[in-house]
């Protein structure tokens, strides 16, 4: 055999199969590959949290970045999506007569499902789109390299503060968003609605125990982590400058919006009975 031929044999392009076999597994091992350094950041964020020299002042500028800047907005949600959901809620219900129920279904839907997880999208979108951006912008400048030449963790440095303040905030904002919900069920049952105040409150008390509180408190710390990670973990792998940056913020919002809700589900199916 000529060396001609095998040069044309080895210059051959790949057959259809062979493309759409790489076209099928590409997304699938791109998916676990990113799984899989979403999860090792997670484990060295933890290992890092516990070890000196710990870093009090850029974890105060954290809380302060997330919590403080969150909170009117999460409120805001908060308020009318109790509006919201009050009003489909007496619709239904006045079919039965059964409009006193109202207060203590919607105190119920608030700390089990909707006060952590739409607390966790509204953080997400304005502080978790922040971080992938910050720290896009400080890859693709490399003053994350610049960090790691002069010996600091850019892990322990950049990241742990904000896992840590957004694990820290979040259970606050979810009672904010529930305290704010509920004052809007308030509004539209009691005040527009003319239903007994009284009945309203005695509803809400009987309804709702202290281990749907407790699912709300272990929901919101589980988002908070999940959702700074992912970010975190966008925007350290950011490239291409600013473009670059722009898809890895946009994948950051998207990702964790998607966590945000499957993690609830395996949570919600591991709690309900506890």
């Amino acid at each position: 055999m000529s060396d001609d031929t095998i040069d044309d044999g080895a210059r051959r392009p790949p057959s259809r199969l062979s493309q759409w076999i790489d076209a099928v597994t590409r997304p699938i091992v791109a998916f676990f590959e990113d799984l899989g350094e979403t999860v090792t950041l997670a484990a060295r964020v933890l290992a890092w949290a516990v070890r000196p020299p710990l870093r009090p002042g850029q974890l105060l500028m954290s809380l302060a970045f997330v919590g403080s800047g969150s909170t009117f907005i999460v409120g805001l949600v908060g308020l009318f999506t109790g509006m919201a959901f009050t009003v489909s809620t007496i619709v239904g219900f006045r079919q039965f007569s059964a409009e006193g129920m109202v207060g203590g279904v919607v105190a119920l839907a608030l700390a089990r499902e909707l006060a952590p997880v739409l607390a966790a999208v509204v953080v997400t979108a304005r502080a978790g789109s922040t971080m992938a951006s910050e720290l896009g912008n400080m890859r693709v400048t490399e003053q994350i390299d610049a960090i790691t030449t002069m010996g600091v963790s850019p892990v322990q440095y950049l990241v742990v503060p904000r896992v840590l303040a957004t694990t820290l905030v979040l259970p606050l904002l979810a009672v904010c968003f529930g305290i704010a919900g509920q004052l809007g069920a308030y509004l539209v049952a009691v005040v527009w609605q003319g239903l007994d105040p009284g009945v309203f409150i005695d509803k809400i008390t009987q309804f709702l125990e202290v281990r749907d509180l407790r699912m709300m408190g272990v929901k919101s710390l589980v988002f908070g982590f999940v959702v700074s990670v992912i970010c975190c973990k966008k925007g350290f792998s950011a490239s291409g400058g600013a473009r670059g940056v722009g898809d890895a913020t946009a994948k950051a919002v998207v990702t964790s919006i998607v966590a945000i809700f499957a993690v609830d589900y395996v949570l919600t199916t591991l709690m309900t009975d506890l």
